[in-house]
């Protein structure tokens, strides 16, 4: 099969093509054939060794990625070869920057013949962390209004899909004209410049002062001191994503009886996370959820994508193609 290796941590040219021997099935496993490949920030993270988790040298990147079953060995009798499936193998570190790939049956699931396999590449990590965030970090209920901050990635994307299904309000930033489009296309009703500085007042006018039930962050380090001035009385804001140190006035969190939680998919027990991707399969078949696809890139040019990944202008999902 032909893979991207790793077998060095380091900068994006570490990740090489190689040749290796196709999988072979252990018992429960069925052999995929991958046809897109999700490329995500926590890749990039691994990949240079700075990672809380990493797996052991030479390794395979890649928690996401979508294709058909091609072998099925006696005993799985739920799966069939040519069906289509999506994958998340995060918890474990099988790998998905290849062709194909074997997998226990807990880490696929069924793909509706109406998403394309790019898009099928866009949900595991992407959706997960923004159900998770939502709905278990977040306790969102039907009715509150939540700030998606950051709306125009694939966790924003997926976010804004969420909540709105969710029946909740849904307000997001952005940093561009097209970012905030896709987020407008996913479903907030307000999207506001993520540079804009009187974007908190603006929150609050259209709030009437009460502020947002929940933020989702998904840059804490550039926004949590702005946060805390959004949120409303006994509001949540769950940290999805961070790049350093940020000084805040703990005294906000005070006087709105605030939560401040940080979350990560990798905290997550098996079973809960498996949950949370049936929950996703129900979100597809409702099309309620449908992954937006940013950028493309064929398999050996997997040192690119992850220089696309920190990009301003990149909105949605990067997928390689094998």
């Amino acid at each position: 099969m032909r893979a991207i290796l790793v077998s060095a941590f380091g900068d994006p040219d570490v990740l090489t093509v190689a040749e290796l021997p196709d999988p072979e099935p252990a018992p429960g496993e069925v052999i995929v054939g991958i046809r897109a490949v999700g490329v995500n920030p926590v890749d990039a993270y691994v990949r240079t060794g700075q990672y809380a988790r990493l797996p052991p040298l030479p390794y395979i990147p890649g928690f996401d990625a979508a294709g058909e079953i091609e072998s099925v060995p006696a005993g799985v009798t739920e799966w069939a070869p040519g069906d289509r499936v999506w994958i998340s193998t995060l918890g474990s570190w099988r790998g998905t920057y290849a062709d194909r790939g074997r997998y226990p049956s807990d880490q696929i699931y069924r793909l509706p013949d109406a998403v394309s396999f790019e898009a099928g590449a866009a949900l595991g990590v992407p959706a997960a962390t923004a159900h998770r965030a939502l709905f278990g970090r977040g306790q969102a209920k039907s009715g509150e209004t939540v700030l998606v901050q950051g709306g125009s990635g694939s966790v924003g994307i997926a976010a804004i899909q969420l909540a709105r299904a969710a029946g909740l309000r849904v307000f997001a930033t952005a940093g561009s004209d097209g970012g905030r489009a896709a987020a407008e296309e996913a479903g907030a009703e307000q999207v506001f410049d993520h540079r804009d500085p009187g974007r908190a007042e603006r929150v609050r006018q259209i709030t009437e002062g009460r502020g947002v039930d929940l933020i989702i962050e998904m840059l804490a380090s550039a926004n949590l001191d702005i946060d805390l001035t959004m949120i409303g009385m006994r509001g949540r804001i769950v940290i999805v994503g961070s790049r350093g140190r940020i000084e805040i006035d703990p005294r906000f969190t005070m006087a709105k009886d605030a939560t401040v939680a940080g979350m990560a998919l990798w905290n997550v027990p098996a079973q809960e996370r498996i949950a949370i991707n049936h929950a996703l399969v129900s979100a597809l078949d409702q099309r309620t959820l449908a992954p937006r696809v940013g950028l493309t890139f064929p398999l050996d040019q997997a040192p690119r994508a992850h220089e696309a990944l920190f990009e301003e202008a990149t909105r949605g999902k990067i997928v390689l193609v094998p």
